[in-house]
Order: C-alpha cells, then sequence, then structure tokens
C-alpha cells in the first residue's frame, strides 16, 4: 500500500468533500446535475488522460488547449459541410493525431524542449484559429447533438466513454509492454536505451495518442453543444495538468498512474461547484485549486527527500 499513498491521499480527500457536501447541501447530489457536470468533465477527462501519458515520459504538452480548439472547428466545418457524424469525428482525431505527431517530430527527432516547442504551437494553433474563424460559431446540424440520441442517453454515453478510455489506458500501462516503454523512458532515458527501448520512438508516439486523444475529445465535447466555440479549450491544458499532479503523477516523469489521476481530476472537477452550493463567491475557485496544486507538490517533495 506505500507505493500507492499519494493516490490514496487523494481519494481520501475526494471522500471527505464529498461527505461533507452530502451533509452540508445534499442538493448537490441531485441525479441531473450532477450528469451534467459529469459530462461536461468528460472531455477533460481525455485530455488529462493524454497529458498524463506524457508527463510520465518526462515530457509536457501545454498546446492541448488550443489544439482542442482547432479540433472542434474542424468538427464543426466537416459536420456543416457534409452532415455526417462520422467524418467530423475522423477529421477531428486526424487533425489532433497531426497536431501531436507535429510536436512529436519537435522533441522526439530535433530533441527540443518540449515546454518551448508546445507553447510555441500552442500559440501557433490558437491564433491561426483566430484569425480563420473570426470569432465566429459554427452552427451544427440538429441530429448532431448527443449522438443523435436524448439528452439523457447521450450524457450517459459520454460518461460511459470518457471511463471506457481511461480503464482502457490505465490498463495498458499496466499490463502492456508499451506502458512499460513509458515508464522506463521517464525514469531513465539512458537506461532504457540501454534496454533496448528508443526513448525518442517512445516520445513521438506518445505525443501522436495524446494528439488523437484531444481530436476524440474535442468531438466529445462539440455533440454537447448546437454550436462550436472557436474560443473553447482555453486554460484547459492547466486543469488537465493539474489534476495530474494533483493526481500523483510526478512532473519529472517516471512515476504516477491515471487512476490517481482520476482522483485528483474529481477533486478539481467537484471542488468549484461544492464552493458554488456552499455560498463561497465563485473566485475563490482558482484560489482553492491553487492551494491543493501546491500542497500536492510540496507533499510529493517531501515523499521524495524521505525516499533518498
Amino acid at each position: 500500500m506505500r507505493g500507492y499513498g499519494r493516490e490514496l491521499t487523494v481519494v481520501a480527500l475526494l471522500a471527505l468533500l464529498l461527505i461533507g457536501m452530502a451533509t452540508a447541501a445534499p442538493n448537490f447530489f441531485e441525479p441531473q446535475p450532477l450528469l451534467s457536470r459529469l459530462t461536461a468533465a468528460a472531455p477533460k477527462l481525455v485530455v488529462a488522460c493524454a497529458v498524463s501519458l506524457v508527463i510520465i515520459t518526462r515530457q509536457i504538452d501545454i498546446s492541448v488547449g488550443s489544439l482542442f480548439a482547432v479540433c472542434s472547428v474542424v468538427a464543426g466545418i466537416v459536420a456543416s459541410a457534409h452532415g455526417t457524424l462520422p467524418s467530423a469525428m475522423v477529421a477531428a482525431v486526424l487533425v489532433g493525431t497531426l497536431g501531436g505527431a507535429i510536436n512529436g517530430v519537435l522533441v522526439a527527432v530535433f530533441r527540443l524542449p518540449s515546454i518551448v516547442v508546445t507553447l510555441a504551437t500552442m500559440v501557433t494553433w490558437r491564433e491561426g484559429l483566430r484569425l480563420y474563424q473570426q470569432g465566429v460559431f459554427l452552427n451544427l446540424p440538429e441530429n448532431w447533438q448527443w449522438f443523435g440520441l436524448s439528452m439523457h442517453v447521450g450524457q450517459a454515453t459520454l460518461c460511459g466513454v470518457g471511463l471506457l478510455i481511461l480503464v482502457f489506458l490505465a490498463g495498458g500501462l499496466r499490463h502492456l509492454a508499451g506502458g512499460r516503454y513509458l515508464y522506463a523512458v521517464g525514469s531513465d532515458s539512458s537506461a532504457a536505451r540501454l534496454a533496448g527501448i528508443s526513448p525518442p520512438a517512445v516520445t513521438f508516439w506518445t505525443f501522436t495518442l495524446a494528439g488523437a486523444l484531444v481530436g476524440w475529445a474535442a468531438v466529445m465535447s462539440v455533440v454537447q453543444s448546437p454550436q462550436v466555440d472557436p474560443g473553447t479549450g482555453k486554460m484547459l491544458e492547466l486543469e488537465v495538468i493539474a489534476a495530474a499532479v494533483v493526481g500523483g503523477i510526478t512532473i519529472t516523469g517516471g512515476r504516477g498512474s491515471l487512476w490517481g489521476m482520476f482522483a485528483g481530476f474529481l477533486l478539481l472537477t467537484f471542488m468549484g461547484p461544492s464552493l458554488t452550493y456552499l455560498g463561497v463567491k465563485p473566485y475563490w475557485d482558482k484560489a482553492f485549486q491553487g492551494g491543493v496544486i501546491l500542497l500536492s507538490v510540496v507533499a510529493e517533495r517531501l515523499h521524495r527527500r524521505q525516499s533518498d
């Protein structure tokens, strides 16, 4: 159990938050508002999974918010032009995959720092989208929302898809050789190379997979609204990186799990609405989140000192 101390701490904090809300504001758990909150968070969960994979390899990707917006607009354009759900899905995922591959090539092949590369692509995607779309919303076909299903079924489907992706990726990290490669490269790339693993290849494919996941997350977000906002995804990168760090994925790579990230993600997702239900001013939300993130980083630092 010692190896999961960080994750268990986050789970305990989440449990305390939910128990406190059940006592102080039971209407917080009314089924429909709760389902709506979880549905809105489902695309962010997929992006958090993507970013977590990148961090495990000792890299960082702060361009996911901008790429998310580009993929959303691409899905909207294809949907408006052709009106078919599958074509828009494929287009969004392909664009996301391409964006991730560009980051991967620059980091893995040209050996540029990932923070610099993804900062540059973050600005490039966002500003290019702003110039192209000029802030104009895109109207979607009537049968597009909720995948053409009823709202309740569509919401349940989106939550289920988000959880399914989490389970699949978490299982892959634990049981597949490719998952172990990510941890090996993140822990010590030189040792991984001596073991026959190619760190550049692992880094490239991790960024590429992360881009594909961002593209799919964009589809999950777009179907929740009759319009596409070209400004979507702002600050998304900070939210998902925070969830990963709070959930025990070390920013120095090689350690952590997606289940821990999931616990951190739920903690941060419920924190804002909980404060609102308790009558706390909305602007305190980010302050509380920042405090939790800072405590998480300090706790990780103290844990590493004790381990050393």
